[in-house]
């Protein structure tokens, strides 16, 4: 099947900033780019699949969630559709399996996963592309997993970014629908446990952030 273009330039602009990446947000979780509120989501969302089996951040940039998780104790593989992010992740963090993969087609079984953590990784999906995001989601999860969804709140608008992180490719980023982003997680099988949204308070947020936790 033909690769979609919104996945193609968000492989093309991930790959070639990779390194700048790196150098500029780093790879771990910290406070100058992740707010007390969103610490504590992390951590509560450590709380609910501890021990319970394997977690994939999907998306995972330079492992920054995935490495945040494996400290904590919990099982982790990260994925990602940029190389070049694999690239520094698994450069940063060689205890933990890094790997290829879009966000509708991860390389685990049917119902393997404990958890799936998307953090900020939909941000380069369109609205009504994220149905199939949804439904990987609910081929992979298991019986009593858990998902952690991050993103720019909004009205389901594109941003878009001309030659985006100085590399040579433009990219659309979209601040999603809370609520479409709940029944999208609803129709994939899980039950919404909480919805925590707060205000643009970091140096480089200009609008809202939600963050959603679902379950089985």
């Amino acid at each position: 099947m033909p690769v979609p273009d919104h996945v193609e330039r968000s492989r093309a602009v991930y790959s070639e900033s990779a390194s700048l990446y790196t150098e500029v947000v780093g790879t771990s979780v910290s406070p100058r780019f992740e707010a007390a509120e969103d610490r504590a989501i992390l951590g509560a969302y450590v709380e609910l699949v501890a021990e319970d089996g394997l977690v994939l951040d999907a998306g995972c940039g330079t492992g920054r969630v995935a490495r945040f998780l494996a400290e904590a104790g919990v099982a982790v593989r990260g994925t990602d559709v940029a190389p070049g992010m694999i690239r520094e992740a698994r450069s940063a963090h060689p205890d933990i399996l890094f790997e290829t993969a879009s966000l509708t087609s991860f390389p685990v079984n049917d119902a393997s996963l404990a958890g799936v953590v998307y953090w900020y990784s939909i941000i380069t999906t369109p609205p009504n592309e994220l149905g199939g995001v949804w439904s990987e989601l609910d081929r992979v999860l298991g019986g009593t997993g858990v998902v952690l969804v991050a993103f720019q709140a909004g009205g389901g608008e594109a941003i878009e970014r001309p030659k985006a992180y100085g590399t040579s490719t433009d990219l659309s980023l979209y601040w999603h629908d809370v609520e479409n982003v709940c029944s999208g997680l609803v129709d994939a099988s899980v039950r919404v446990r909480s919805v925590l949204r707060r205000g643009p308070v970091l140096e480089a947020e200009s609008t809202d952030q939600a963050f959603v936790i679902a379950g089985r």
